[in-house]
C-alpha cells in the first residue's frame, strides 16, 4: 500500500501503475472536504516520491465518482474575507496542479457522477473514461458561484471555449455521449471495464503509441484563438447569457469574464485570475442564499427519508376526481412507477383525465426523454374507472374533486367504505382545515392533507398536512409516497391555507391595497418581476384563476379576520363578478390570445381600467421601494407567524415552501432569509411605517423582540 487514509487509499497494480481510489468513510457518497483534500494531497506526495510508477489510475469504490466538495464547508468559508477564500482555493489548485505535473500518465476511471470539484479533479489528469451511465458538469452557477478548481481553466482548453461556456454557463449535467462528442472524456466503456481501459491507455501512452505530455501541455497552455476569434466567441457569450441567466444570477456572466481574462495566460496564472472571480462571487448575497437553499433542501431530504423508515408500502393508489388535477396526479404516480386508479364520477372527466396524462406524455416522447413504448407502459399503469370495485387493493387515495367542504366530506366518506381499513386517505384540498373533513370519518388516524401545486408535473411541492387526529404512519406513508412520485414533502400543520396559501394571501392583500390606493396593477407586475417573481400579483391571479382566488380568499378571511379580511369589493372581486376568471376564459386582468405558435400571451385590456374605477380611492403613482415593501412585508410577517404557530417545524422549511411552492425569488434565498438579510430590527422598523394600514403589516410581539436582542432566523 502506497498511501492509505480514510477518504483515499493508494495501491500498486500489476505493471507499476498506482491505483488512487476514493472511498470517504462514514458516507454514502465521494466528495471533496477538508479531510479528502488534505488526504489527496498527502497521497499525491506519497505517489510522486516513487520513482519506480508508469502511471496512476484515479477511481472510486462508490457508485458515484465524485459529487463535488462538501457545501456544508462553503457558508463558513464565504463568510470569511476573500483573501482568505482565494487562499482555500489555491490550496485545492495546487494539489490537482500537482497531480497534472506527474512524471508519468494519468487517467480517471468516471464510474458514476462526478460534478463540480469530482469533475475538476478528473480533468487534472491526462485522460478520462466513462462509464455509459454516468454523468459529468460543472454545476456551480446554481449556487452562484462558478468553478474554481481550475474548470474554467481546464474545461476551456480541452473542449473549446463554445462547448466550456455552455457546460459551465448552464450548469448542466452532461451524458457520456455528449461528453465523449465534445471531448470531455476519450472513451465510453462499461462501468466494470474501466480501469482495464484505463490502464490500457497509460500502457499506451509508455509504449509511445499516445503523446500524453502534448496533450497536458495544450491543457496547461493559452487558449487557442486569436484576438478577433476570442472577442467574438466571449462578447456573444456573454451578451447571450445575460440575456437568459438575468442581473439577478451574475455568476453565469462573471464565470465567461474570467474565461476571456485568463483566454491568454498559461495554467498557473489562469487559476489565479480564476481564483479572483471565484472569491468575488462567493462574497455576493445570492451565493449565501443558493448555498442556503441547497443546505435547506438537503435537510428537506433528511426529514423526508427519516418519515420514509415509517412508512406503509404504496403498492398502489388512486386518485378521485380526474380532470385536469386528477390526469395529473396520475401521470405523476404513473410515470414514477406507482400504478394508480383514476376514479370519477362520469365518463367525461376520465376521458379529460387520460388525455392530460397522454398530452404530458407525448411531450417526453417528442423530447426523446422515453419511446413509444415506455408511454404505453406508463399508461398502461393508470387504470380508469367509474366505480370502487378494485379499491380494496388501493394502498393510499388522493381525493382531488372540486374545492367544496360538503362534496369533499361526501365522497371521503364514501371512500372510506370502499377501501381497506389500513388504506391512508388523502385530500388535495388547497385550504380547507384537515380537521373539519376528518370530523366525519371513522378512522382520522388514516387521513392527512396531500397538496399539490398546478400544474402538477411541473411543481416539485407536496404539502402534506397533519391533522390532530393524523398519525404517524398516515404522515410517514404520504411523505414517502410523495417522494416516490417524485417531489418534495413538507410536513405542515392544519390550519386554513395550511403554509403556501396562508402565506400568498397577504402578498394578494398587499396587492388589493395598492390598486385600492390608486395604482396601477401593470406597474406593479413589473416591479414585482424585477424583483424576483416569475410573474407580477395580477398576472398570478390571473393564472391561479379568480374563481379560485375568491373561493381561498374567503376562507382565509374566515379563518384570520384580523387582518385578512377586506372591506368593501376589493380588485379580485370586481374580476369575478365580470366574469373575468384570468387564463381560464382567456380574461382576467389581462386578456389572452394565441401567439403564432399556438401559445398563450396576455396583452393589455384598457377595460380592465374602466372596470377597477369604482373601487380606486386616489391615484398615486408609487415608487419601486414602495410597492415592494407594500407587497413583501405581508407575506414575510405570515411567514412569521406560521412559524411562530408551529404550522412548520423550522424557518427551513417555511423558506423552502415558498420558492418550491409560489415561486419566492431563489435568489433572496426564501421570506424569512430576506428578513435576516435586511436585518430584523430593519424590517421591524419599515414594517412599523406602514402600520396605519392594518394588521397584515404589524410586526409580532416575538419578532420584535428578535429585533431588540439582535437575533436573526437562520443564525
Amino acid at each position: 500500500m502506497i498511501y492509505e487514509g480514510k477518504a483515499i487509499t493508494v495501491k500498486e497494480m500489476e505493471g507499476g501503475i498506482a491505483q488512487l481510489n476514493f472511498d470517504l468513510q462514514g458516507e454514502s457518497v465521494n466528495k471533496l472536504n477538508r479531510l479528502a483534500l488534505e488526504e489527496l494531497h498527502a497521497a499525491t506526495d506519497a505517489v510522486k516520491a516513487r520513482n519506480d510508477l508508469k502511471g496512476m489510475v484515479v477511481t472510486s469504490s462508490k457508485d458515484s465518482f465524485i459529487v463535488g466538495a462538501d457545501i456544508t464547508e462553503f457558508t463558513g468559508l464565504f463568510a470569511g474575507p476573500e483573501e482568505d477564500i482565494i487562499a482555500k482555493t489555491k490550496q485545492a489548485n495546487d494539489i490537482f496542479s500537482a497531480i497534472e505535473d506527474l512524471p508519468f500518465p494519468t487517467v480517471t476511471a468516471i464510474n458514476g457522477i462526478a460534478l463540480g470539484g469530482g469533475l475538476e479533479l478528473a480533468l487534472s489528469t491526462d485522460y478520462r473514461v466513462m462509464a455509459p451511465k454516468a454523468k459529468i458538469g460543472l454545476p456551480e452557477v446554481k449556487l452562484g458561484i462558478f468553478p474554481g478548481f481550475g474548470g474554467t481553466v481546464r474545461l476551456s482548453r480541452l473542449v473549446g471555449v463554445d462547448n466550456a461556456i455552455e457546460w459551465i454557463a448552464g450548469g448542466t449535467e452532461n451524458r457520456a455521449d455528449a461528453a465523449l462528442k465534445v471531448g470531455a472524456v476519450d472513451s465510453v466503456v462499461e462501468v466494470e471495464k474501466l480501469v482495464e481501459s484505463a490502464v490500457a491507455i497509460i500502457n499506451q501512452c509508455n509504449e509511445g503509441k499516445l503523446d500524453y505530455q502534448a496533450r497536458r501541455e495544450e491543457k496547461k497552455g493559452k487558449i487557442k484563438l486569436n484576438a478577433m476569434e476570442s472577442m467574438m466567441a466571449f462578447e456573444t457569450a456573454k451578451g447571450f447569457v445575460a440575456g437568459k441567466a438575468g442581473k439577478n444570477y451574475p455568476a453565469p456572466v462573471e464565470a465567461i469574464k474570467a474565461m476571456q481574462k485568463h483566454a491568454g495566460m498559461t495554467r498557473d496564472k489562469a487559476i489565479e485570475v480564476e481564483a479572483k472571480g471565484f472569491a468575488k462571487m462567493a462574497k455576493t448575497n445570492v451565493a449565501a442564499c443558493l448555498v442556503g437553499l441547497f443546505l435547506n433542501d438537503q435537510a428537506l431530504k433528511k426529514k423526508a427519508g427519516a418519515w420514509s423508515k415509517e412508512a406503509s408500502e404504496v403498492n398502489l393508489a388512486a386518485v378521485l376526481g380526474a380532470g385536469i388535477m386528477g390526469g395529473g396526479v396520475a401521470y405523476q404516480s404513473a410515470l414514477k412507477g406507482t400504478p394508480i386508479l383514476m376514479k370519477d364520477i362520469n365518463q367525461d372527466g376520465i376521458a379529460l383525465g387520460l388525455k392530460e396524462a397522454k398530452k404530458l406524455l407525448s411531450k417526453r416522447v417528442e423530447k426523446g426523454k422515453m419511446d413509444a413504448g415506455k408511454m404505453a407502459d406508463v399508461l398502461n399503469s393508470i387504470t380508469p374507472t367509474l366505480n370502487y370495485g378494485d379499491f380494496k387493493n388501493v394502498d393510499l387515495v388522493v381525493e382531488a374533486v372540486v374545492e367544496n367542504p360538503k362534496v369533499k366530506d361526501a365522497v371521503l366518506r364514501e371512500t372510506e367504505e370502499a377501501v381497506r381499513e389500513d388504506t391512508i386517505l388523502t385530500s388535495n384540498t388547497s385550504t380547507i382545515s384537515i380537521d373539519k373533513l376528518a370530523a366525519n370519518l371513522k378512522r382520522p388516524e388514516n387521513f392527512c392533507g396531500m397538496h399539490f401545486f398546478n400544474p402538477v408535473h411541473m411543481m416539485p411541492l407536496v404539502e402534506v398536512i397533519r391533522g390532530e387526529k393524523t398519525s404517524d404512519r398516515a404522515i410517514a406513508t404520504t411523505v414517502a409516497y410523495a417522494k416516490a412520485m417524485g417531489k418534495t414533502p413538507i410536513v405542515v400543520n392544519d390550519c386554513p391555507g395550511f403554509l403556501v396559501n396562508r402565506v400568498l394571501f397577504p402578498y394578494f392583500g398587499g396587492f388589493i391595497g395598492l390598486v385600492r390606493d390608486g395604482a396601477d396593477f401593470q406597474k406593479v407586475d413589473k416591479v414585482m418581476e424585477k424583483f424576483g417573481w416569475p410573474m407580477g400579483p395580477a398576472y398570478l391571479l390571473d393564472v391561479v384563476g379568480m374563481d379560485t382566488g375568491k373561493h381561498a380568499g374567503e376562507v382565509m378571511a374566515e379563518g384570520f379576520p384580523d387582518r385578512m379580511k377586506h372591506e368593501g369589493t376589493t380588485a379580485i372581486d370586481v374580476m369575478f363578478d365580470n366574469n373575468r376568471y384570468g387564463q381560464k376564459n382567456d380574461v382576467g386582468f389581462y386578456k389572452y390570445e394565441l401567439d403564432k405558435k399556438g401559445k398563450q400571451q396576455k396583452v393589455v385590456d384598457e377595460e380592465t381600467y374602466k372596470l377597477l374605477e369604482p373601487i380606486v380611492q386616489g391615484s398615486k403613482e408609487f415608487d419601486e421601494d414602495d410597492i415592494i415593501a407594500r407587497m413583501m412585508i405581508p407575506l414575510c410577517l405570515e411567514t412569521v407567524r406560521c412559524l411562530e404557530d408551529g404550522i412548520v417545524e423550522d424557518p427551513a422549511d417555511a423558506d423552502m415552501g415558498l420558492i418550491y411552492g409560489i415561486g419566492f425569488p431563489p435568489f433572496r434565498g426564501g421570506a424569512l432569509r430576506y428578513i435576516d438579510d435586511m436585518g430584523v430590527d430593519k424590517f421591524v422598523e419599515l414594517a412599523d411605517k406602514y402600520a396605519d394600514l392594518g394588521a397584515l403589516y404589524h410586526p409580532t410581539d416575538k419578532l420584535r423582540e428578535m429585533a431588540k436582542n439582535g437575533e436573526t432566523f437562520f443564525g
